[in-house]
């Protein structure tokens, strides 16, 4: 399939080792297995990241999406996770024996299911992060004249130029990339994790827990909302949170917060990460959606299928449930730090 023949792009959501959901999906959107890998006859995949963590077939996730990436079916980018798995195990240049990504028990249990099934300094591990190291960070496709945005969490421009002299030309991670974001606080640092986790807001006192049960003060921000300009609109709580003492979280103050410029213009953005309802495939804005619906925690995997429009649509969104949840499940690994 050359550019000239591709009718529309499918972007699926976070997968984190869900395999089955994964053919179940490219199944129900008209993909086929052949020669090796699935492939569609006029459209082609774009994977948001998150292939890794959390579920049961960590290894036949990787080798599948792989395959398709390098048949030429399927674009992706990095994610989160596959950031962190980079980081894991990537040696820190300033403290030796250490890491850049820190070595504790809670991040440890994020990233066991990966660690344990592909086993951890094996070949075959080396071979996966050698292989997300060429994945960008972002990417935009077109179709006619209209462009799409792929990125895991967050668009925005100033971040991006932040990152881009750190990565190669394809935006993909090198070792000084890796080495710098995960100085703490730096600008580089905070610069990716706006990109792969999101911008957050500082809830002026208020906790919730998140989907672990650990306390959090920040929530995630409606970057997309250029009118979201006080914290009780800004702020993404989940709609059923509660704070730490089990009650309901009370209402956010209406006051007032700093704008974010995220976005410099009309192209449209679709993103992974924020673990939305599994029952409300609906668009954030005309310009921007999520396709990350809680798969590992018995969610649909979704994805978008994009065909040039300007203005995304609710309507575009296709979900597929796993028929039998039960069969994939995994304890939570834990807050997504």
């Amino acid at each position: 399939m050359n550019q000239q023949t591709i009718k529309g792009y499918d972007v699926i959501g976070d997968v984190h080792g869900h395999v089955h959901a994964l053919e179940g999906l490219l199944c129900q959107m008209g993909y086929s297995h052949e020669h090796g890998h699935w492939r569609h006859p006029e459209r082609k995949a774009i994977f948001v990241g998150d292939l890794v963590d959390r579920g049961t077939h960590q290894i036949a996730t990787v080798q599948l999406t792989r395959a398709m990436v390098e048949a030429g079916t399927a674009l992706m980018v990095i994610g989160n996770h596959e950031y962190n798995a980079v980081a894991w195990a990537t040696p820190r240049p300033d403290f030796p024996g250490e890491f850049c990504r820190t070595h504790s028990d809670n991040k440890f249990k994020q990233h066991r299911a990966f660690l344990e099934q592909v086993v951890e300094g094996s070949a075959l591990h080396q071979e996966f992060l050698d292989w997300f190291c060429t994945l960008p960070l972002w990417l935009e496709v077109e179709l006619g004249r209209q462009k799409l945005r792929v990125v895991h969490a967050c668009w925005d421009d100033p971040s991006m130029d932040i990152l881009r002299p750190l990565l190669k030309p394809d935006l993909s991670l090198t070792r000084e990339a890796v080495e710098i974001t995960s100085i703490r606080d730096g600008a580089a640092y905070n610069a990716l994790e706006v990109v792969l986790k999101g911008p957050e807001i500082w809830l002026q006192g208020i906790a919730y827990l998140d989907h672990s049960g650990k306390a959090r003060h920040n929530a995630r921000r409606r970057w997309w909302d250029a009118e979201a300009l006080t914290l009780d609109a800004a702020a993404l709580i989940p709609r059923d949170a509660v704070g730490p003492d089990g009650q309901p979280v009370p209402p956010l103050p209406h006051i007032e917060v700093e704008p974010m410029a995220s976005r410099s213009n009309d192209i449209p953005v679709v993103v992974g990460h924020y673990w939305e309802s599994p029952d409300e495939l609906s668009v954030y804005s005309p310009l921007v959606t999520c396709v990350d619906h809680s798969l590992a925690n018995k969610g649909p995997l979704v994805a978008y299928r994009w065909s040039g429009e300007s203005r995304l649509i609710d309507a575009n969104h296709v979900a597929y449930w796993v028929p039998h949840p039960n069969a994939e499940d995994v304890p939570d690994e834990g807050p997504d730090d």
